[in-house]
C-alpha cells in the first residue's frame, strides 16, 4: 500500500503522524512510504531519517496527497487539506467531528474513506489511540493553569502549592477519566488542594483508593459542579462523551461568578468546550479574559510537547496502520470491530451516529459501509 504522512499545518502542530522507526516498520513489510519534506524536522525527526527509514520525500502536500493511499495524519484535515482528498484516499486521523460542521461536510463531499483515532476503542471499551494525547493533555493541563495563575498572565497571582503558612490553590477537576486523572497526578504531586468530580462512581472510587485523603472526590451533580467551579482557583475541563460533542458544564453565569483573576483549562475543547464561554484558541495567542476569568482553550495542547506526544502516539497507532496497510482497509474494518469504530465517513456518508446526532445528518451503521468500500 502507498503511505502518505503530510506535514501538519495547524497552529504550532509540529507532531508527524508516524516517525522514521514507525516508517521503517512499514517499508520492510514491502509497503511504500510518501512523507512530506520537514515533517517531523521540528522535533528531531530529519528527512534523511525518513530516508534511510526507506520513506520517499514529498516536495508538497498536493504531491503527497497525489502519491498516497492511505493519509496518516495527527490533526484533522485543515480545508486545504481536505480539498486534496479523493475516494480512493483512506485518512487516519484525529477527526473530532461532531463540534465541526464544516470538516464534517467537506469529508463527505470528498468521498474518502476517514477513520478517527479519537472512537477506535479496544476490548475493555477504552480509546487506546486517545488515551496517550489524553494522558499528555492531562498533564499540561495543570501545567498551564499553574502558569496562567501568574499576575503576569492575568491570573490571580498564585503558587498552586502554596508555601509554609499560605494555604495552596483550590483545583477543580471535571471528570475522573483519562485526563482528570493525570490532572489529578500533576495537581497533587504540586500540593494543591484537589476536589475531583464524575458521574461515574467508579471513576471516584478508583481516584480515592490510589490518593486517600489527599484529594476529595464528588458525584458531578448540577450543584455540586456549580459549588465546586465558584470555588476554584483553577477549574480543569476533562469532560468527554466519546465522538460527541462535550456536555456544557459551566453555564455563562458560573463563569461570571467566578472568583477574578480564576482559570479554566477547558481540554475538552477540541469536543466543543465544556463551558459555554470556551472557544478555541492556538499555542500563539493560548488565553483569553473574559469576565475576570482566565480561559486557556488550546484545541491541540499536546502539540506544545510535540516529540513526546509523537512518540507516544505512534506507540498506540503503529498496529492499526499495518493492519490497515497489510490488510487492506475493507478486510481491517471488518475483521476488527475496535478499529471498525473509528469509521466515520466512507463514500460520502456518516457512519457515526453521535456525529450523526450533533449535525441533524442521517447515517449508516459501518457494516452497511463496509459493503460500499
Amino acid at each position: 500500500m502507498r503511505i502518505g504522512v503530510p506535514r501538519e499545518l495547524k497552529n504550532h502542530e509540529h507532531r508527524v503522524g508516524l516517525t522514521p522507526s514507525s516508517v521503517a516498520e512499514l517499508t520492510a513489510l514491502g509497503h511504500e512510504v510518501w512523507v512530506e519534506r520537514q515533517a517531523g524536522a521540528a522535533i528531531g525527526f530529519a528527512d534523511a531519517d525518513y530516508r534511510a527509514a526507506g520513506a520517499y520525500l514529498a516536495a508538497d502536500g498536493a504531491t503527497l496527497y497525489e502519491a498516497a493511499e492511505l493519509i496518516v495524519k495527527v490533526k484533522e484535515p485543515l480545508p486545504e487539506e481536505r480539498a486534496r482528498l479523493r475516494p480512493h484516499h483512506t485518512l487516519f486521523a484525529y477527526l473530532h467531528l461532531a463540534p465541526d460542521r464544516a470538516q464534517t461536510d467537506d469529508l463527505l463531499a470528498s468521498g474518502a474513506t476517514c477513520i478517527a483515532y479519537e472512537t477506535v476503542s479496544d476490548a475493555q471499551g477504552r480509546l487506546p489511540l486517545l488515551a496517550p494525547m489524553s494522558e499528555v493533555a492531562g498533564r499540561m493541563a495543570i501545567q498551564a493553569g499553574a502558569h496562567c495563575l501568574e499576575t503576569a498572565q492575568g491570573g490571580r497571582g498564585m503558587l498552586l502549592g502554596g508555601v509554609p503558612g499560605v494555604p495552596a490553590g483550590k483545583v477543580t477537576i471535571l471528570g475522573g477519566g483519562v485526563v482528570g486523572s493525570q490532572a489529578v497526578a500533576m495537581a497533587v504531586g504540586l500540593g494543591a488542594d484537589v476536589t475531583v468530580l464524575d458521574r461515574s462512581l467508579d471513576a471516584l472510587r478508583r481516584l480515592d483508593g490510589r490518593y486517600g485523603n489527599r484529594i476529595a472526590t464528588l458525584l458531578a451533580t448540577g450543584a455540586a459542579v456549580r459549588e465546586q467551579v465558584l470555588a476554584a482557583d483553577l477549574v480543569i475541563g476533562a469532560v468527554l462523551i466519546p465522538g460527541a460533542a462535550a456536555p456544557r458544564l459551566i453555564s455563562a453565569e458560573m463563569v461570571a461568578r467566578m472568583k477574578p483573576g480564576a482559570v479554566l483549562v477547558d481540554v475538552a475543547i477540541d469536543q466543543g468546550g465544556c463551558a459555554e464561554t470556551s472557544r478555541p484558541t492556538t499555542h500563539d495567542e493560548p488565553t483569553y479574559l473574559l469576565d475576570g476569568v482566565v480561559h486557556y482553550c488550546v484545541a491541540n495542547m499536546p502539540g506544545a510537547v510535540a516529540r513526546t506526544s509523537t512518540l507516544a502516539l505512534n506507540n498506540a497507532t503503529l498496529p492499526f496502520v499495518v493492519a490497515l496497510a497489510e490488510k487492506g482497509v475493507r478486510r481491517a474494518l471488518e475483521e476488527d470491530p475496535h478499529l471498525r469504530g473509528g469509521l466515520s465517513v466512507a463514500r460520502g456518508q456518516l457512519a457515526c451516529a453521535s456525529v450523526a446526532e450533533a449535525h441533524g445528518l442521517p447515517y449508516r451503521s459501518a457494516a452497511e459501509l463496509l459493503a460500499a468500500l
